[in-house]
Protein backbone atom coordinates (compact mmCIF):
# COMPACT_ATOMS: atom_id res chain seq x y z
CA UNK A 1 0.00 0.00 0.00
CA UNK A 2 1.76 3.38 -0.93
CA UNK A 3 1.67 5.91 1.59
CA UNK A 4 -0.29 8.98 -0.38
CA UNK A 5 0.62 11.70 1.54
CA UNK A 6 4.38 11.13 2.40
CA UNK A 7 5.05 10.81 -1.93
CA UNK A 8 2.89 13.79 -2.35
CA UNK A 9 5.39 15.55 -0.14
CA UNK A 10 8.08 14.06 -2.57
CA UNK A 11 5.88 15.20 -5.52
CA UNK A 12 5.26 18.82 -3.98
CA UNK A 13 9.04 19.55 -3.15
CA UNK A 14 10.09 18.40 -6.80
CA UNK A 15 8.26 21.52 -8.23
CA UNK A 16 7.45 18.34 -11.41
CA UNK A 17 3.84 18.73 -12.12
CA UNK A 18 2.26 15.30 -12.33
CA UNK A 19 1.62 14.94 -15.66
CA UNK A 20 5.42 15.37 -16.27
CA UNK A 21 6.20 12.61 -13.23
CA UNK A 22 3.49 10.14 -15.39
CA UNK A 23 4.74 10.62 -18.71
CA UNK A 24 8.46 9.82 -17.17
CA UNK A 25 6.98 6.31 -15.90
CA UNK A 26 5.18 5.51 -19.07
CA UNK A 27 1.76 6.23 -17.88
CA UNK A 28 -1.37 8.55 -18.24
CA UNK A 29 -2.01 10.98 -15.76
CA UNK A 30 -5.30 9.16 -14.80
CA UNK A 31 -2.85 6.10 -14.48
CA UNK A 32 -0.33 7.71 -12.42
CA UNK A 33 -3.28 9.21 -10.04
CA UNK A 34 -4.74 6.15 -9.62
CA UNK A 35 -1.47 4.32 -8.16
CA UNK A 36 -0.49 7.44 -5.91
CA UNK A 37 -4.03 6.92 -4.53
CA UNK A 38 -3.91 3.06 -3.98
CA UNK A 39 -6.40 2.50 -6.56
CA UNK A 40 -3.85 0.04 -8.28
CA UNK A 41 -0.33 -1.12 -7.52
CA UNK A 42 3.25 0.66 -8.60
CA UNK A 43 5.77 -1.77 -10.43
CA UNK A 44 9.05 -2.08 -8.98
CA UNK A 45 10.41 -0.49 -12.47
CA UNK A 46 8.03 2.60 -11.55
CA UNK A 47 9.19 3.02 -8.11
CA UNK A 48 13.09 2.84 -8.99
CA UNK A 49 12.06 5.91 -11.51
CA UNK A 50 10.20 7.62 -9.23
CA UNK A 51 12.96 7.45 -6.38
CA UNK A 52 15.51 8.95 -8.67
CA UNK A 53 12.51 11.34 -10.03
CA UNK A 54 11.90 12.79 -6.82
CA UNK A 55 15.48 12.16 -5.49
CA UNK A 56 13.71 9.70 -2.55
CA UNK A 57 15.86 7.78 -0.14
CA UNK A 58 15.63 4.34 0.77
CA UNK A 59 14.47 4.85 4.29
CA UNK A 60 11.40 6.89 2.61
CA UNK A 61 11.22 4.61 0.14
CA UNK A 62 10.45 1.89 2.13
CA UNK A 63 7.87 4.09 4.06
CA UNK A 64 6.09 4.93 0.65
CA UNK A 65 5.29 2.13 -1.35
CA UNK A 66 5.92 -0.86 1.41
CA UNK A 67 3.45 1.34 4.11
CA UNK A 68 1.08 -0.46 6.19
Amino acid sequence: MTNTALLEQYIEKSGYKKSFIAKQLGLTTYGFTLKVNNKSEFKASEMTTLCKLLEINAKDKEAIFFAN
